[in-house]
């Protein structure tokens, strides 16, 4: 993965299709990031009222009168009745789970580009095609959504289409990717690239206990957009109080196992915190593990331990990503 390129089934993810004349006020009133313009995609975090993460999705917009989310499989019933609780009542939204009607593949590694090139006319350059666009395009004949985005950290696309098509572009990945070495990856895998980036995940760092700041997604808050999304105020309040948390990432001493969460992360001889999400890095070879401390010492860069099976291991704060630390690769 992070030497050629890698393939992953994403047909898993819950896919939603918003289209209608509502349909861009609408999710300006329902996600807290800027609403992306036609051909962009954004990262796009949902709050309830009380300013708390709610969901974790990416925006893509097509025109003001259709768009594409993008999230969580295991969370597609909880956001729905979010989502249809909220809908206008004038119908000037048609809000739909797509489920597998639309079915998805991925690409990933730094010959992902060399990959798709050989299976599209079109121009995949930087200029031509950034990162966080999205196109309506052909991929080895079939039609299909291709967006340049990838949740390894590393270059990438996704890839989705109608499910009458999947298989001929797996195969024609397959076949064409021969020269490049492509291989299957699945979400084992996935989950050690994340941590490589510090990522979080929806139910483990991105969760209704936790407030947008907290879990350092300010970034992508639109507190300046005009519309008034649902948990505007809490927010607001939430970046000039700072919240009680902060996440970070931690280099484990492990031994025998790694912490894959609810572990305790102790400061100077005391409890303080908890592990969200852990695992092994294969590329940089270290444990990593991610979690919430106060925010009071989430920027001390000593003292950290991570109690795992009774042993207590000594940890690092790692404040940069171990892959990419400036993105340079993924926008590349």
């Amino acid at each position: 993965m992070r030497n050629g390129v890698g393939m992953m089934e994403t047909s898993g993810f819950a896919k939603y299709s918003i289209k209608g004349r509502g349909a861009k006020a609408f999710l300006d009133r329902m996600l807290a990031c800027r609403i992306p313009l036609a051909g962009k995609m954004t990262l796009a975090p949902m709050l309830k009222e009380d300013g708390k993460l709610i969901g974790d999705f990416t925006l893509a917009t097509f025109s003001d009168v259709e768009f594409l989310l993008i999230g969580s499989g295991i969370a597609e019933n909880y956001h729905m009745r979010w989502f249809e609780q909220h809908l206008p009542a004038d119908g000037s939204v048609t809000f739909e789970a797509v489920n597998l009607g639309l079915t998805g593949l991925a690409i990933a590694g730094p010959k992902a580009r060399d990959l798709l090139a050989k299976l599209t006319h079109l121009d995949l350059s930087t200029e031509a095609f950034p990162f966080m666009a999205i196109r309506k395009m052909t991929v080895g004949l079939a039609p299909a959504i291709v967006g340049r985005v990838s949740y390894t950290g590393d270059l990438g696309y996704e890839i989705w289409m109608k499910p009458e098509y999947q298989r001929h572009i797996f195969d024609k990945l397959m076949e064409a990717g021969r020269e490049f070495g492509l291989r299957m990856f699945g979400l084992r895998a996935l989950n050690s690239l994340r941590l490589e980036k510090g990522y979080g995940s929806w139910a483990r760092e991105y969760r209704p206990l936790y407030g947008p700041f907290e879990a350092e997604l300010g970034r992508v808050i639109a507190l300046k957009k005009e519309a008034d999304f649902i948990g505007k105020a809490a927010a607001a309040r939430e970046k000039i109080e700072g919240g009680t948390l902060r996440l970070r990432t931690f280099i484990v001493d492990a031994r025998e196992a790694d912490v894959m969460g609810d572990e305790p992360i102790w400061h100077k001889g005391e409890v303080k915190g908890w592990v969200t999400s852990g695992g092994y890095a294969h590329a940089p070879g270290l444990s990593v593990a991610i979690g919430y401390v106060p925010k009071e010492i989430a920027d001390q860069p000593d003292g950290w331990q991570v109690e795992l099976l009774g042993d207590m291991l000594d940890a690092r704060l790692q404040v940069e990503p171990l892959f990419d630390a400036n993105g340079g690769i993924m926008r590349g």
